[in-house]
C-alpha cells in the first residue's frame, strides 16, 4: 500500500482523489496541500485525508508518504516536481508537464539524476477504448498507421489560471493539446520521432492573449501525421473524438457526446451532469463513470503497478517532455506560418525510419493500386506497371 501526497485540490486533485479512493484501492491519499487553509481543510474532511497543510515543502516531506502527486496549475509543477525528487519520493505529475520543453526537460532530468520513480498522467492515454484501440493497432490490425485525427473541444477551463498565458504557458495548446498529441503518439509508435509541425492558433472569442481555438498537423519520421483540433469556443459540452487510420482498417472513437447513455429531459435534471455539460434540459448525455471513462482509474492501477514492480509505466515524463517539445513547435508555427522542426534535445526512440509504401503484386509485370466491388458484382482492379508505370485497369 502506497500513502499519497497530494498537491492540489481543484478539478483536477478532486478527480484523482476520487480514483484513488474508489473501488476498494489500497493506495490513499494521506496527505493533502492547498495554499488555502479553508480549502484544504474542507478537502481533506471530504476526502478523509488525515493530514492537510497549506506549506508545499511540508506536504512533499511528510514522512508517512512515499508518492507525490502534482496536481497544481502549469507554473507549479517546476518547483513541485524538482522538490518531490529531492525528497527521494516517486513523483506523479498532471499533464502538460511543463510550459515548455525546457522545464520539461529539466524535471526529467532531476527525477532521472534523482533516481525517483516518474509518471506523466496522461489520463486521456488510458480510455477503456483507447486502451483496447491501441492494442489491436499494436497487433496489426489496422496495417501501418497513416493518420491520426485528435479532437478535444468546449467552452473554455473551470479556473482562472488557465487563461493567463504567463502561468499556462498558453491556451487552448497547452490545455487540450497535450492529450491529443500524446494519443497521437500512443497510436504512431512513441518509438517514431516527431519531425515538424504545421499549426494554425487563433483568438476567436473569448479577450486573452492566448489562443482559444487551433488546429495542427505534425508529421513523424515513417511518413505518418498526427493532427488535433482544440477549442475553448465549442458549445454543447465536451466533445472527445479519435479516429485512426491505416492501410488495413480505421478506428472511430467517441469517449463523451456519445458513449451509449442519452437522455432527454423536458423537466430538467438537478445538480451536476457531466464536466463541461451546459445545460440540463433537452438531451442530455450523463456519464456513468466519469472517473473509468476519462482513464483516471486505468491509468492509476498503471502507476502503481509500475511502483511496485519496479518497471516504468505507460507514460513517463520523457513523454510528457516530447509533447511539449511538438508543442513548443506549433506555437513556433503559428508565428512564422510555415512548418516547424520539431526540436528534441533528448530522442530515445528510433532514428532513420523508412516511409515505406504499402505494395501488393498483382502479377509479374504489375502491383495493385486498388481493388473495389462494383454495384454491378463485378471485381475492379487498379493496377500500375513496374517498368513503365501506367496505370490501367481490370475487370473480373
Amino acid at each position: 500500500m502506497h500513502r499519497i501526497t497530494m498537491l492540489g485540490t481543484g478539478l483536477i486533485g478532486m478527480f484523482y482523489t476520487m480514483a484513488l479512493h474508489s473501488h476498494r484501492r489500497r493506495d490513499h491519499v494521506h496527505c493533502v496541500y492547498y495554499r488555502s487553509a479553508e480549502r484544504v481543510k474542507k478537502f481533506a474532511g471530504e476526502w478523509d485525508i488525515p493530514r492537510h497543510t497549506t506549506n508545499m515543502q511540508e506536504a512533499i516531506d511528510d514522512p508517512e508518504t512515499d508518492v507525490v502527486v502534482v496536481a497544481l496549475p502549469n507554473h507549479l509543477h517546476e518547483e513541485a516536481v524538482l522538490a518531490a525528487a529531492a525528497a527521494g519520493k516517486a513523483v506523479l505529475v498532471t499533464k502538460p508537464l511543463g510550459r515548455n520543453a525546457a522545464e520539461s526537460l529539466r524535471m526529467l532530468q532531476a527525477c532521472e539524476k534523482a533516481g525517483v520513480f516518474h509518471g506523466y498522467l496522461e489520463d486521456l492515454c488510458y480510455t477503456p477504448k483507447t486502451l483496447k484501440a491501441v492494442e489491436s493497432v499494436r497487433q496489426g490490425a489496422l496495417g501501418k498507421i497513416l493518420w491520426v485525427r485528435s479532437r478535444e473541444t468546449h467552452s473554455g477551463p473551470h479556473s482562472d489560471w488557465f487563461w493567463n498565458k504567463e502561468l499556462s504557458g498558453g491556451g487552448a495548446i497547452i490545455d487540450l493539446g497535450c492529450h491529443c498529441i500524446e494519443i497521437a503518439r500512443g497510436f504512431i509508435g512513441k518509438d517514431i520521432r516527431p519531425v515538424e509541425v504545421s499549426c494554425w492558433g487563433d483568438t476567436q472569442v473569448h479577450p486573452i492573449e492566448a489562443e482559444d481555438h487551433a488546429i495542427g498537423l505534425v508529421r513523424y519520421e515513417n511518413g505518418a501525421i498526427g493532427q488535433f483540433e482544440v477549442s475553448w469556443c465549442f458549445r454543447g459540452g465536451m466533445d472527445l473524438r479519435d479516429e485512426v487510420a491505416g492501410t488495413a482498417g480505421t478506428i472511430w472513437l467517441n469517449h463523451w457526446l456519445r458513449t451509449g447513455f442519452e437522455m432527454f429531459t423536458a423537466a430538467g435534471q438537478a445538480g451536476y451532469i457531466a464536466e463541461k455539460a451546459e445545460g440540463n434540459t433537452g438531451w442530455l448525455f450523463p456519464i456513468g463513470d466519469e472517473c473509468g471513462e476519462l482513464g483516471y482509474l486505468d491509468m492509476f492501477t498503471d502507476m502503481f503497478d509500475a511502483i511496485d514492480a519496479g518497471t516504468s509505466p505507460r507514460e513517463t515524463l520523457y513523454d510528457g517532455y516530447v509533447v511539449n517539445a511538438i508543442m513548443d513547435a506549433c506555437f513556433a508555427s503559428i508565428q512564422s506560418k510555415k512548418w516547424e522542426k520539431v526540436e528534441l534535445k533528448d530522442w530515445r526512440g528510433r532514428e532513420g525510419v523508412a516511409n515505406v509504401a504499402n505494395v501488393r503484386d498483382y502479377d509479374g509485370d504489375h502491383v495493385l493500386v486498388k481493388e473495389e466491388r462494383m454495384p454491378d458484382g463485378s471485381l475492379k482492379h487498379i493496377i500500375r506497371n513496374k517498368r513503365t508505370g501506367k496505370i490501367s485497369q481490370r475487370v473480373g
